[in-house]
């Protein structure tokens, strides 16, 4: 299997719109009866909390990648510890 990146303000976006249409769907059935402005409260809420938590994952991966190329930047090539190995 491929590896890719883990996108959690994606997985967040997606619980918000699933919960929107769970309370449509109760809402329409006659369980639940709330106003329609709390959807659109709901709807931007659950959109600003998806876009911190990608910044917040985007941030976090920055710094891991910038934190692994300083290291290996630092580190001997491979090639090069090999050869001396055989002086």
């Amino acid at each position: 299997m491929l590896r890719h990146e883990i996108r959690p303000g994606r997985a967040v976006a997606g619980m918000v719109m699933l919960g929107l249409a769970a309370g449509y769907a109760a809402d329409a059935a006659g369980l639940w009866h709330v106003p329609w402005t709390f959807f659109v409260a709901l709807f931007a809420g659950g959109l600003w909390i998806a876009v911190l938590t990608t910044w917040v994952s985007y941030r976090i991966r920055r710094r891991r990648d910038a934190r692994r190329a300083s290291t290996e930047k630092d580190a001997a090539p491979p090639s090069s510890s090999g050869s001396q190995a055989m002086r």
